[in-house]
């Protein structure tokens, strides 16, 4: 099947939207166990209050990162006079957001490249697998997105005509290994795709990896031809550079420029660039690399921005370029509990190479925009201090909301009681490795407040707000019905393998609704409820060790999220 021809479903579920059901819509097996009741949720609100974001933003100005929040790996193409760009979701659904924005500044979600059950399926895998650094391009009116779904299927592409959506089926390339595809359109009308993979040579040293070139039919999705090695491990091979990675060619006043992510996602983390007359090679590394990076920077400094790189380059309508790339922003040293985050800064040309940051230099937290730039520089709420609340009062669920996996029956419902987020709750909990019901949204400041209104739920439900890193570092503010009319207030925890534990109990006795509450102020976090008897909110605990939520405590790439979960707990 063409890439032009492949399938869609009727049913789109980008951004967790819910449309008319549809014959492709997940659905419960026949001899299901009968569900339990359902939680109902009335709404949910989240303030940040970050102190990086206390700074005023002048008069065309605007505020570093760009997405707030883990948005890492972000590629970004110029169409139809305004730009997309695309990041990286992991093991979670809907998966690959698409955003638009007229001046790379001020960003909107449009849709998902994986909106669809069929697509893709993350069972059994951790949330930091799945799918890594997409790469987004636009060519002759379509959309493509090239990426790989890690220990799920391997490299694919998917196309749209809309980057709203509806987007195909992948079309898989398994003659592709490694990670970290993207395409290159040459003017002569050629087609390429690039890779990160293990070497020609045997392996030298752990992260030893290269970056491999093969034409490609893309009206088939068919490589084809000779593969060639562009860069053997970085560019000092004779340093036993890592993680060569994350590449993208772009073709600039006749010469190919090779751009890439080299040192690893942590701190040592920095982007370099490479060029040639020619885009089989030699290419010549840039004197001056790294082109980007923060590692020589004092990590005691404040407000740290870290781990940057994996940047994309596009050029504005004034001729100016850009570079999209991913960084965090951490406390004490080593946390970050945002994940990695996308960021904007301008690209200077010097001698015929492009230069993001001198070496040396801070990334900024605002800076002059583009000349292209919309007034107001108001970015919220993708980035900056503000309020978010969702009342739940639209038939479709909001986009920005995802869930762990892929859903195999649609417990979440928009449309059965107007203005709540109705959850089925199904049985697994959040250390699960197939879909919890458990509706969630990025954690984008480390200083913030959610809360979400729920009705108590019935006997044999447990239901409430969870702060999520991962299957194996979480917490649960969940309320559950005792003997008679009391009602159980706990939080659950964990933190590691083993069973989770309950670390706080509080009671409610009586409520009918209640407000659950947590906030966070970076590494420690509170967790209380309001019965709504005017004693106010009671904290359970308002000194959890939230570190347990950071990226480097955890592992893996994600950051942390936050929102409504439910959980069916009666006996088997």
């Amino acid at each position: 099947m063409g890439l032009m021809a492949a399938g869609v479903a009727a049913l789109l579920l980008a951004g967790c939207q819910r449309e008319p059901a549809a014959a492709e819509a997940p659905a419960p097996a026949a001899d299901a166990t009968p569900a339990a009741t359902t939680a109902y949720f009335d709404w949910f609100e989240y303030t940040g209050r970050d102190a990086a974001f206390e700074a005023p933003v002048p008069e065309g100005s605007f505020r570093n990162p760009v997405l707030a929040g883990f948005h890492s790996d972000p590629s970004v193409t110029a169409a139809n006079g305004k730009f997309y760009l695309v990041a990286s979701t992991f093991a979670f659904f809907p998966g690959i957001p698409v955003f638009e924005s007229e001046d790379l500044v001020h960003w909107t979600q449009v849709g998902n490249a994986i909106h669809r059950p069929g697509q893709l399926d993350f069972d059994g895998l951790g949330m930091s697998r799945g799918v890594f650094a997409p790469a987004i391009e636009f060519h002759d009116g379509t959309f493509y997105v090239v990426n790989t779904s890690v220990d799920a299927g391997g490299n694919f592409i998917v196309t749209a005509k809309d980057p709203a959506g509806p987007w195909s089926d992948p079309v898989w390339l398994p003659t592709i290994g490694g990670i970290d595809p993207s395409l290159f359109f040459d003017d002569d009308g050629k087609v390429y795709i690039l890779n990160n993979d293990e070497p020609e040579v045997p392996v030298r040293y752990d992260g030893h990896r290269a970056i491999w070139l093969q034409e490609i039919d893309i009206a088939n999705g068919k490589p084809f031809g000779p593969r060639k090695v562009l860069i053997d491990g970085g560019v000092k091979p004779e340093d036993n550079p890592i993680w060569i990675e994350g590449p993208h060619i772009y073709k600039v006043d006749g010469w190919y420029y090779l751009n890439n992510a080299e040192g690893g996602t942590g701190p040592q983390h920095s982007q370099v660039i490479l060029r040639s007359r020619d885009v089989w090679g030699p290419y010549e590394p840039y004197a001056a690399n790294p082109i980007l990076t923060q590692r020589d920077l004092d990590p005691n400094r404040p407000l740290p921005v870290t781990n940057a790189g994996h940047a994309d380059l596009v050029q504005g309508p004034d001729g100016s370029w850009w570079a999209t790339f991913l960084a965090s922003r951490n406390y004490g040293v080593d946390h970050y509990n945002t994940g990695r985050e996308a960021f904007l800064l301008p690209v200077t040309w010097t001698n015929g190479w492009p230069v993001i940051l001198p070496r040396g230099e801070g990334i900024p937290y605002v800076l002059p925009g583009p000349s292209f730039m919309k007034s107001p520089a108001e970015q919220a709420p993708m980035t900056g201090n503000f309020t978010w609340r969702d009342e739940f009062d639209t038939v479709e669920l909001g986009k920005g909301w995802m869930t762990p996996r892929v859903p195999k029956t649609t417990w979440y419902d928009g449309t059965s009681r107007p203005g709540w987020l109705a959850i089925q709750p199904l049985r697994e909990r959040l250390d699960t490795k197939v879909n919890p019901s458990f509706y969630a949204r990025r954690q984008q400041h480390q200083v913030f407040e959610a809360s979400t209104a729920m009705e108590v739920p019935a006997a044999g439900v447990a239901a409430g707000l969870a702060a999520f890193q991962g299957d194996t570092h979480w917490y649960f503010l969940g309320v559950r019905r005792g003997e008679g009319e009391a009602i159980e207030v706990f939080l659950e925890k964990k933190a590691g393998e083993g069973d989770p534990e309950i670390v706080a109990r509080g009671t409610a006795d009586a409520a009918k609704q209640l407000s659950l509450h947590i906030e966070g102020n970076e590494g420690r976090y509170g967790f209380g409820f309001d019965a709504g008897d005017g004693a106010g909110v009671q904290w359970l605990t308002r000194d959890a060790d939230g570190t347990i939520l950071s990226t480097d405590v955890a592992g893996g790439f994600v950051g942390a999220t936050i929102g409504p979960h439910a959980r069916d707990e009666r006996a088997l």
